[in-house]
């Protein structure tokens, strides 16, 4: 991931331009490291390098540019729906996984963990909704694995007594777990044999 720039340059007497990809990684990263609830549109848009109508202009609210740091860190929730879909097997798809949870938890210039666990820490009202949008992100992704795995039962790749919905909750069990892992410090090599460990079970 390339570094993110404190302040993006604005030429006077020019309409205000930036770069969006850096724009994003940077609110991507602020969200990362505070949450959802606890970053303000002011340090967003200092951290971004842009003023309050020009975010607003090119992202919405507040609301609206977390959901696109979301698709950002994610690198688009459909490209991850179609990894699953196009694996040659339901294993490699739930290794592949586990294995990009392990990298993107333990980044060198990203916060430990995983953006989808740490940015949503708060349990007011007001976080409520973002909390269920990002849910249902994990529920989308677990399900896809879920309907994978049940595709490989029936076509003989995985035995008839795999229990599809239990294995797919566990590839993600174990990845939310790396996650917090990952935030009390653990390193990329523990977590790459911890991923290895539950490909054991397959």
């Amino acid at each position: 991931m390339k570094p993110v720039p404190t302040r993006v340059a604005r030429k006077p007497g020019r309409p205000l331009s930036f770069d969006r990809e850096a724009a994003l990684d940077a609110a991507m990263r602020l969200f990362w490291e505070q949450g959802f609830e606890a970053t303000s549109v002011a340090e967003l848009t200092q951290a971004m390098g842009v003023t309050p109508p020009s975010l607003y202009a090119a992202f919405g609210d507040k609301r609206s540019l977390f959901r696109e740091a979301v698709d950002h860190y994610l690198g688009g929730l459909e490209a991850i729906l179609e990894s699953i879909r196009n694996a040659a097997t339901a294993r490699e798809a739930a290794h592949r996984l586990l294995i990009s949870a392990a990298v993107g938890d333990t980044g060198e210039d990203t916060p430990p963990g995983c953006l989808l666990a740490s940015s949503i820490v708060s349990s007011s009202a007001g976080a409520a909704a973002v909390r269920e949008e990002i849910a249902a992100i994990r529920r989308q992704i677990e399900t896809t694995l879920r309907e994978r795995i049940a595709s490989d039962i029936t076509n003989g790749k995985l035995s008839a007594s795999t229990d599809a919905e239990a294995t797919a909750g566990h590839v993600f069990a174990v990845i939310q777990g790396m996650s917090t892992l990952a935030k009390d410090g653990a390193g990329r090599d523990k977590l790459l044999r911890i991923a290895e460990t539950a490909m054991r079970c397959w």
